[in-house]
């Protein structure tokens, strides 16, 4: 096996950087040399960001490569038409779950665009049960149920290698839906949530690889749902959302650091407001993709917008979705979580 003599890589993530201080070679297995010259680390995920369903109910996936500015573009198809799935990732596989009435768990290659195929099923019927993952492990938080108006307490877990029904992790500290969801390498994070008590400004956390119930994280600078999360493997930040008490729609984005508990802090706005918000990420950026911008009549945005993690302040223009839409599910194979 060869050497490889290299000054700089970078990673599908967006991360560059020396190799190793004073080490100038390393084996050519750990990395790919791109037709544009680029190093790339090898098993570093695809880069992308996927959003797939929204409302009114489609079926539709569509992603960004985070790292690179731009429109999102066309991926492929969930097997059913659905609002507000939970959608989780490890560094190759995308998952979306349940819609309105149905328990469906739906997976992608996210380095391949296509249709999805069948996972396996929840234990329990409803949909805005959002999710959240390391690179083994998949969670899916809360949920509401439209048959009796129920809101979800449980969470519920898959192993994302292995096809096959969802299993009891624990329960939520709250009953509650439209969650800001996120994760670090060990930590799974949940900011504001849709309630039965309008208690919205609620954090929690688990420990994603060990079953058992959140515990009580902080709570968000002002009561809040309807939210997006994202993370870098440090930082979780919840971007948009709904303000209970009078339904304003709102621009906000707050963070925290998410081996610390503790209350969130401004971390600054969004480009436009927008509730029904989706994010996902890599380790430098957050992305968020559509919204609602107005409840009524309601009027839906193709905006997409970014931060990046280390700097507080404002987001940017990304690019725009190929539709104006809500209520989507977004993951990606370079997310916070996976270390």
């Amino acid at each position: 096996m060869s050497d490889l003599r290299i000054n700089n890589i970078t990673g599908r993530d967006g991360s560059s950087g020396p190799v190793i201080a004073g080490v100038s070679t390393v084996s050519t297995s750990a990395f790919m040399i791109m037709p544009n010259g680029n190093t790339e680390i090898r098993g570093a995920g695809s880069g992308r960001g996927l959003f797939g369903g929204g409302d009114p109910a489609i079926n539709t996936i569509e992603y960004v490569t985070i790292s690179s500015l731009g429109n999102a573009q066309d991926f492929g198809d969930l097997s059913t038409a659905r609002r507000f799935p939970g959608a989780c990732a490890s560094a190759t596989r995308g998952l979306f779950s349940s819609g309105l009435n149905d328990t469906i768990i739906d997976y992608v290659t996210i380095s391949s665009g296509g249709g999805a195929n069948d996972f396996g099923n929840k234990i329990r019927k409803g949909f805005s049960c959002h999710g959240l993952s390391d690179n083994t492990r998949g969670i899916f938080a809360g949920g509401y149920e439209p048959a009796g108006s129920v809101f979800r307490d449980t969470i519920e877990f898959v192993t994302i290698a292995t096809t096959g029904d969802a299993t009891d992790f624990g329960n939520l500290t709250v009953e509650s839906c439209h969650i800001g969801t996120s994760a670090s390498p060990t930590r799974g994070m949940m900011m504001g949530a849709s309630t039965p008590d309008d208690s919205d400004r609620v954090i929690s956390f688990i420990t994603i690889q060990t079953t058992g119930n959140a515990q009580d994280f902080g709570s968000l600078t002002a009561p809040r749902d309807e939210c997006a999360g994202a993370s870098s493997s440090t930082r979780a930040v919840v971007a948009g959302g709904d303000s209970p008490a009078n339904s304003n729609i709102v621009n906000r984005i707050e963070y925290v650091t998410i081996a610390t508990t503790g209350d969130a802090q401004d971390f600054g706005d969004l480009t436009r407001a927008r509730s029904r918000v989706s994010g996902c990420s890599n380790k430098i950026r957050g992305v968020f993709m559509n919204g609602r911008e107005v409840e009524s009549p309601a009027t839906y945005s193709n905006t997409i917008d970014y931060i990046t993690f280390a700097s507080t302040g404002n987001a940017t223009d990304f690019g725009d979705a190929t539709a104006a839409t809500h209520e989507r599910g977004g993951c990606s194979d370079v997310h916070g979580g996976l270390g």
